[in-house]
């Protein structure tokens, strides 16, 4: 089973570079966007033989979700705790016959960090989400986690010691995360590669020397390890200021 995830940045504009035709040839089982800043109406995809799942954010153009999938799912939330509602459309959760997928666009800190104690109060809930889901059956979680985890995960990691992204408080909830029964796939096969990222800044030839951040993952129950084929970064697809990741299952 292949599943893809890219934070599109604004799919109307991802579609007009390209995106179906990294779509089609990716051919995923399940593929995943964020921040797609749209509202329902605004796009009509045609993606023959796919199921198709969206979650809006209230304000125009901003955050969104959606998961286009090949299998049918059992289940689809929006949301977590007891609500099934989310204003700024960060989260689906989709249950299959043996995983939950759940695919997240975390909120930033943002520049001043003034949104900092907002974002580590929502990674308290998707952890206890996770781990509620994990209780029953395995768990995917996919998307732009908005955290490079380690120095290894950037360029320059010692000039953006407290910079959003990159702080000790979310760098921390991201180690709390992967010790509460979850792996980061990338690293589980690629635990030294340096270089490896997913997002690079708008600045001129940032991205053509490769001055990026590694911000988009694939993390998986530990209870999944032994269905891991191979983990990708798609780098040189265009289109967004990020690029697809990937992760293979059996």
């Amino acid at each position: 089973m292949k599943l893809v995830s890219w934070n599109v940045n604004g799919l109307r504009a991802c579609v007009k570079k390209g995106f179906l035709d990294y779509f089609q040839e990716v051919d995923a089982d399940i593929f995943c966007v964020q921040e797609t800043k749209l509202q329902e109406g605004q796009i009509s995809l045609e993606l023959d033989g796919y199921y198709q799942y969206w979650n809006y954010a209230i304000k125009k153009g901003y955050s969104g979700t959606a998961v286009f999938t090949k299998v049918k799912p059992l289940s689809v939330k929006y949301g977590v705790d007891e609500e099934d509602v989310e204003e700024e459309g960060r989260i689906l959760t989709l249950e299959f016959d043996h995983f939950f997928l759940v695919n997240v666009y975390v909120p930033n800190s943002q520049r001043d960090l003034a949104r900092i104690g907002y974002r580590l109060e929502w990674e308290d809930r998707i952890l206890q989400h996770l781990k509620d889901l994990d209780k029953i059956k395995p768990v995917v979680l996919c998307g732009d986690l908005n955290v490079a985890h380690q120095e290894i995960d950037l360029r320059n990691p010692k000039s953006n010691i407290g910079n959003s992204g990159f702080t000790d408080e979310e760098r921390g909830k991201m180690t709390t995360l992967l010790g509460s029964g979850f792996i980061d796939s990338f690293r589980y096969f690629y635990p030294q590669q340096e270089g490896a990222y997913t997002w690079w800044s708008y600045m001129n030839k940032v991205r053509e020397r490769n001055i990026g951040w590694r911000i988009d993952y694939f993390i998986v129950s530990d209870s999944m390890k032994d269905c891991l084929i191979n983990a990708e970064i798609h780098c040189n697809v265009m289109g967004s200021d990020h690029c697809p990741v990937v992760l293979e299952l059996k």
